[in-house]
């Protein structure tokens, strides 16, 4: 929808998809639990999130044995379903940082970023103020123990131009690659804003799942409930 609105308003866009450096293993218990208490989370649900994640201890074993515990006092645990929640409140404060840049005017609302878990991506109508965005970003996730892995970090310019505008922006002295192609969580991003390949790798993907169940579908043995659960 932003790509749309933009070029039929013919208004620049500007993305930078951010990567975070091993994130969730970042996120320090006690800042975050200082975060969600001033967010205003209940207390019961604090102290059952405290209980999963605070005072925690770990031991490596060498050789049949093992060597002293270790606290925990940071990290977010992988494959937890709370996980992404967590981490999109510990960036909040973060992001929160970049309220008065001016993103993308949508439904009378400022859209300068778009989040997921750590799947980050940030969202400008000039290559100035993203350059400004992804400094303001850069050093508020150092203040919070988050650092960026530039070599996968990259940005866009979307334009219905043959070619792409420029977007050379850098970070700590390092250029942030300019792709014209991008998957974000799932979805083909393009240079060009249009989403004919997206719809072709679709039909692509649709029509071999098809025909891998062609067998089960026809099978006249195989009872339709149990068809139908393959769905």
């Amino acid at each position: 929808m932003l790509m749309e609105r933009c070029i039929e308003t013919q208004k620049g866009l500007y993305l930078c998809f951010i990567d975070y450096s091993k994130a969730f293993d970042k996120v320090r218990h006690e800042e975050l639990f200082h975060i969600l208490n001033s967010l205003g989370i209940d207390g019961k649900d604090l102290r059952i999130l405290k209980t999963l994640h605070w005072k925690q201890t770990a031991t490596v074993r060498v050789g049949g044995e093992h060597n002293e515990e270790t606290p925990i006092a940071r990290e977010v645990r992988q494959g937890c379903i709370l996980s992404p929640d967590l981490f999109n409140l510990y960036s909040e404060m973060i992001l929160r940082e970049l309220d008065n840049i001016q993103g993308i005017g949508l439904g009378g609302h400022n859209i300068n970023n778009i989040r997921y878990g750590d799947d980050t991506v940030l969202i400008a109508q000039s290559e100035q103020s993203l350059i400004k965005m992804l400094d303001i970003v850069v050093k508020e996730s150092e203040i919070k123990g988050l650092s960026l892995n530039i070599a996968k970090t990259e940005s866009m310019a979307i334009s219905k131009k043959p070619q792409a505008p420029s977007c050379k922006i850098r970070s700590n002295g390092t250029q942030v690659k300019q792709a014209n192609q991008f998957k974000y969580l799932g979805y083909l991003l393009t240079s060009d804003g249009k989403c004919e390949t997206e719809i072709r790798k679709r039909i692509i993907t649709s029509k071999t799942t098809f025909k891998k169940l062609s067998p089960l579908m026809t099978n006249r043995n195989i009872h339709m409930y149990t068809k139908k659960k393959a769905f």
